[in-house]
């Protein structure tokens, strides 16, 4: 006999479980994503682990898809992150991250190749930009030398228990470290790093080599800025390399919010950004709230139309001898073995009702 329960083989049953099975690849399609950097995207080049670093460090974390967020948080004790935005910032967008910053909130700005973070950081007034050649080291690596391991690390506390941090194909920032300017370096690469300006993987004649500021860190306004020469150390599976993590953790520990600015990225998936909106709309929720009243309210009512129809062969399956129909059950069951139980007792039922031996 089939280990498969009776109720299982039934048609009604099949359909339900395609049905789940079916409504959770949705739903699980329309909560992830594969996007580079992605919040949702829990690959080794997604960013999903962020929310992760900060609940370590007992730090709040939310994730924005538009920079009106600026406006609505507190700067002071709130941290935000732009990882390699995919355009340009309006001016009314710039303006709202400056207040941001000049009102005492922290920013943390990591590109490496992209066009649009050193415009934001010069309307910003930061005094570091991004290079933007890709940054090459033949002494210290890992795995490739396209994969620096940056050795020259700052006594500061935002690189306490820091000995090293790991860019994956990253570059080197322009920092003025000029009497004038107070940019703080906080990390530099190895003495050993050049900037592959052909990118034929090799050290020419016309490169050279020395350190290279690959993270700093400088006052704007009653705020900071840091300015990171790689998005890729933050992606999970960078995160796993020695340096990277404690210092996420030493820029986010120092707040009381963190704030994932993913207003210039690419979409989120449908069913996270349509939670976020949720969330963040008070008017929404209360739309939602009442639909939810009234949805119930139509169950409800349809629920007492159906017994008001059905009120006489309820009252028939009340009062029914549950003693004869479990002895029809049993007698079915004998003479047809192939029969699942809803069958068996729809039969036993009908017969006990009608009084004939016929289905």
């Amino acid at each position: 006999m089939s280990a498969i329960p009776s109720w299982l083989r039934s048609p009604r049953a099949l359909l339900v479980v395609l049905l789940v099975v079916m409504l959770s690849t949705v739903v699980f399609a329309a909560s992830t994503s594969t996007a580079a950097f992605g919040a949702y995207n829990a690959a080794w080049d997604g960013s999903s682990q962020l929310q992760e670093q900060a609940a370590a460090v007992d730090t709040q974390s939310q994730i924005a898809l538009n920079t009106s967020v600026y406006e609505t948080t507190t700067p002071d004790g709130t941290v935000a992150v732009i990882l390699t935005p995919d355009r340009a910032y309006t001016p009314q967008e710039v303006a709202r991250v400056r207040a941001f910053v000049n009102d005492g909130g922290t920013l943390v700005v990591a590109e490496d190749f992209g066009q649009y973070s050193n415009p934001l950081l010069d309307a910003l007034g930061v005094n570091t930009s991004v290079d933007g050649r890709l940054l090459r080291d033949e002494r210290y690596y890992y795995q490739s030398p396209n994969i620096t391991v940056a050795t020259d690390v700052e006594q500061s506390q935002l690189t306490t228990g820091v000995d090293q941090l790991t860019l994956n194909h990253g570059t080197a920032l322009v920092a003025n470290t000029s009497e004038e300017s107070e940019t703080e370096i906080l990390v530099n690469s190895s003495s050993f790093a050049y900037f592959d300006e052909n990118r034929n993987a090799a050290f020419d004649e016309n490169e050279t080599i020395g350190p290279r500021p690959v993270a700093t860190a400088e006052p704007v306004g009653a705020g900071r800025v840091i300015v990171i020469a790689d998005p890729s150390m933050m992606i999970n599976a960078m995160l796993e390399r020695p340096g990277n993590q404690q210092f996420v953790r030493n820029v986010f520990a120092d707040h009381d919010r963190v704030v994932l600015d993913y207003s210039h990225n690419e979409a989120l998936p449908p069913l996270s950004q349509a939670i976020i909106l949720i969330r963040d709309s008070g008017p929404l929720q209360a739309i939602l709230g009442l639909v939810g009243v009234a949805a119930v309210a139509v169950a409800s009512r349809q629920r007492g139309l159906v017994r008001a129809v059905r009120g006489t062969s309820g009252q028939e399956d009340a009062d029914a001898d549950p003693a004869e129909i479990e002895d029809l059950v049993a007698y079915l069951r004998h003479e047809h073995p192939e029969w699942d139980e809803d069958r068996l007792e729809r039969v036993a039922r009908s017969r006990r009702q009608n009084g004939r031996s016929e289905e």
